[in-house]
């Protein structure tokens, strides 16, 4: 019985509710007169629900698919401007006891180099992030209670926001770890993490239990619960997604905006970002082997209409992306990116030789940060390295009620700025310094606030004066 209140997966996750979704988008998909009405509706940016959403993803009209991209750019810039934050992982470890077949890090791969980090390895990690000028993180670890318990999990996050190397310092640690219980969320949350994150793979109970065959992460339930469990505990700021390719993708899809449907409906507050990830080819992972994975087209398409659906969530894509393909979704709903990401345990001190390859999956987008930031920068996009929201304690429904409202633009935008001064200071080359100066001049007169664009102004002479960490 489908209930989006219940705390039992398979009622929140209803297999038969997305059955009869997806049953009646496909039969409306050609009806143009629902399919524009749900795009004017749209326009009013507090979303869709997850039997709407579909339509608008069933639908094959190009004229329409357009009219769902221009409102999809429209939301983007309303919400979250022309900012892109950006963010590196961190994988500690790849030690693994679970099956999953669609990952390298499972545990019947005998080839695959292990590697778990030493917190002075932790610490040379973090130097070189913080020498490229990172200042937000993604920890990431495989499943082993044995090398991985939450202790060295706990012990990671302090060391490294105990570094501070020249002008760096990592501001913000978002964590990547296996469904726990209530008690290690709450000693997560206070050990002072940013965003829980957790990706579904497929909201398919049958499929997810095949692609799952062992180990701990193969309890659909537990997984599935794991984000009631992070927000019990107090941490207010999650992370969701779905691994596209994992299974059918409208399926998957269906599932996803339950899932956000159902946080809004239990706890008030939405997930802070969605993640769209495909499946990707590494080690003994054939891509070729899933036969649901997705063309670009459907993927742009599904970035929009997520988008539009969800129009308050910040997206995520990370370097399993080409550049090409990162700038297509970029206008379309993207409003995170890594940068100069390594994939490989102990990757950013020295490139890891191939014979003990750890990589989670293969890097498509292999530019350093300063590259990703020129780039953006030429695209008129603000590189953003705020973590300004989780210092000044904006998060969960203190944050979604400043993004709902619009009123998040007269800290970000000004946030934007300060902090890409700081990268163009300490860390950019001279051609990327030069467009990211001109950008920022070009940025302040955008600012309609006279008191914020004042300070803005007062806290850019300030860097250049060689203090830091300003924020509003």
């Amino acid at each position: 019985m489908y209930n989006p209140k219940s705390k039992i997966a398979t009622e929140f996750i209803d297999h038969q509710e997305i059955l009869d979704t997806l049953e009646y988008a496909k039969a409306n998909k050609n009806n143009r007169e629902l399919i524009e009405s749900l795009i004017e509706r749209a326009k009013d940016c507090k979303g869709l629900t997850h039997r709407e959403a579909l339509v608008l993803l069933e639908c094959e009209e190009q004229d329409l698919i357009e009219k769902m991209y221009k409102l999809a750019k429209e939301i983007k810039q309303k919400f979250y401007g022309n900012r892109i934050v950006m963010f590196a992982p961190l994988y500690l470890s790849n030690y693994c006891v679970n099956g999953c077949v669609y990952c390298p890090y499972h545990a019947k791969n005998k080839h695959i180099a292990r590697k778990k980090l030493t917190q002075e390895e932790i610490r040379n990690e973090v130097i070189a992030l913080q020498d490229m000028g990172h200042k937000r993180l993604a920890l990431e670890t495989g499943e082993d209670p044995l090398h991985n318990p939450i202790e060295y999990v706990l012990e990671s996050i302090n060391t490294i926001y105990s570094i501070k190397h020249k002008n760096g310092a990592i501001r913000r640690v978002n964590v990547n770890i296996a469904a726990t219980t209530v008690e290690n969320y709450r000693k997560l949350k206070d050990a002072g993490i940013g965003t829980y994150i957790l990706f579904q793979e497929t909201y398919h109970k049958e499929n997810y239990e095949k692609l799952h065959p062992t180990g701990p992460k193969s309890d659909y339930a537990y997984h599935t619960e794991a984000m009631d469990r992070a927000m019990e505990a107090g941490i207010d700021d999650v992370g969701m997604g779905v691994l596209f390719g994992l299974n059918t993708y409208k399926y998957d899809f269906t599932g996803l905006l339950m899932h956000a449907e159902h946080l809004e409906a239990v706890f008030g507050v939405g997930p802070h970002t969605i993640s769209v990830p495909r499946i990707c080819g590494a080690d003994d992972i054939n891509k070729e082997d899933f036969k649901d994975a997705i063309s670009d087209d459907i993927f742009m398409k599904l970035v929009a209409v997520i988008r539009i659906a969800v129009p308050y969530t910040g997206m995520i894509i990370s370097t399993r992306e080409s550049q090409k393909t990162r700038e297509k979704v970029l206008e379309l709903g993207v409003s995170q990116l890594s940068g100069g990401s390594r994939t490989s345990v102990g990757g950013y001190v020295e490139e890891e030789p191939e014979e003990e390859n750890s990589e989670q999956f293969d890097v498509s987008d292999k530019r350093t940060l300063d590259q990703v930031v020129n780039w953006l920068e030429e695209l008129g996009y603000i590189p953003s390295f705020c973590t300004a929201c989780y210092r000044e304690g904006r998060t969960g429904d203190r944050f979604m009620s400043l993004v709902k409202s619009g009123q998040i633009a007269n800290c970000c935008q000004p946030n934007a700025l300060i902090t890409l001064k700081e990268y163009l200071e300490d860390y950019a080359s001279e051609d990327t310094k030069a467009k990211g100066e001109a950008l920022i001049q070009r940025e302040l007169e955008r600012i309609t606030n006279p008191k914020v664009k004042e300070n803005a102004i007062k806290y850019l002479e300030k860097i250049n004066e060689g203090n830091r960490d300003f924020r509003f």
